[in-house]
């Protein structure tokens, strides 16, 4: 790794590291930067730095670009279901049940497996394990994402999500009559410190924002259309927890009596994006999978 110095000016004084950094190396994305942070590779006098410390005109702030480390998942030969595919990035219409990337107990089988044996052109932003990866869902809610096959599309997408222009758009069906047609719920989103398996609402968490509105009502269940403002880890089955309707078939944040619809019942059901390379607006919607859709004739049934 090469060793890159910059001396802060009067222009940058009291700006924060990463936004100086990321105004500096227009080629890499904020967020990449910030994991060259977090990792320990940017310094400020010579002195480990975090992401949001501000630099003072004069200091002189120092950096290591990583080298990309070679790929070595193996390509699984897994279907996919591509909603929309070009030479700069894939809009895949993520199955129930499917992990996005490999994780501790999830090393193969996952989505990034099956798109490697799809194309091999991925971007590397996200590191050996994450290729194209730009965002995530959990694995028990379907719907779309969108992947970048390239550094460029993957930093230009990666920016739309940090400006809150990438729009995506779910279905839930949660317990309990919500009593609002619409709402938004603007509440921070930490690690819960009772259980870390968890997320929660916490005072020092993250901001997290999510907009709803009602689609049906039943007497014990609301079939609801929510869209991220930002895009927390659980955010939508926290939300809705924390207002007291948590989503139906939740093992992590639910009833213990639910409806069996394997795990919480959501669905990416649209994705809007500025197309990195032609800058035209894109908007997809893939359907809810047949479970999503027999649970809610079920509770229809009842009613």
């Amino acid at each position: 790794m090469t060793m890159n110095q910059h001396t802060i000016t009067e222009i940058e004084h009291r700006k924060r590291v990463d936004k100086i950094l990321s105004d500096l190396l227009q080629d890499h994305s904020r967020s990449q930067i910030q994991s060259w942070i977090e990792e320990g590779n940017v310094k400020l006098n010579g002195e480990s730095v975090k992401a949001n410390q501000k630099g003072q005109a004069g200091e002189s702030l120092t950096w290591e670009i990583p080298e990309t480390k070679p790929l070595i998942l193996e390509a699984k030969d897994i279907p996919l279901d591509i909603v929309y595919e070009d030479e700069d990035l894939l809009v895949v219409n993520k199955a129930k049940g499917m992990v996005v990337h490999p994780s501790a107990g999830h090393r193969t089988g996952t989505l990034v497996h099956a798109l490697l044996f799809h194309c091999t052109d991925l971007s590397g932003i996200n590191g050996v394990e994450r290729p194209g990866i730009v965002h995530r869902i959990d694995m028990d809610t379907s719907g779309l994402l969108v992947v970048a096959k390239n550094d460029f599309s993957h930093q230009h997408l990666s920016e739309q999500l940090q400006e809150k222009t990438l729009k995506r758009t779910y279905e839930a069906i949660v317990h309990g009559e919500v009593g609002h047609e619409t709402g938004l719920i603007d509440a921070p989103i930490g690690r819960d410190p009772k259980d870390r398996q968890k997320m929660g609402v916490v005072e020092n968490g993250k901001p997290a924002v999510t907009h709803f509105r009602v689609l049906d009502r039943f007497p014990h269940y609301t079939h609801v259309e929510c869209q991220l403002e930002t895009g927390r880890t659980h955010q939508i089955r926290v939300h809705m927890q924390y207002i007291g309707f948590p989503l139906v078939g939740d093992p992590k944040y639910g009833q213990r009596k639910s409806l069996d619809v394997q795990g919480q019942a959501l669905h990416a059901k649209q994705i809007a994006f500025i197309h990195p390379r032609t800058e035209k607006r894109m908007e997809f919607e893939a359907a809810p999978p047949a479970v999503f859709t027999e649970a809610l004739d079920q509770i229809r049934k009842m009613y």
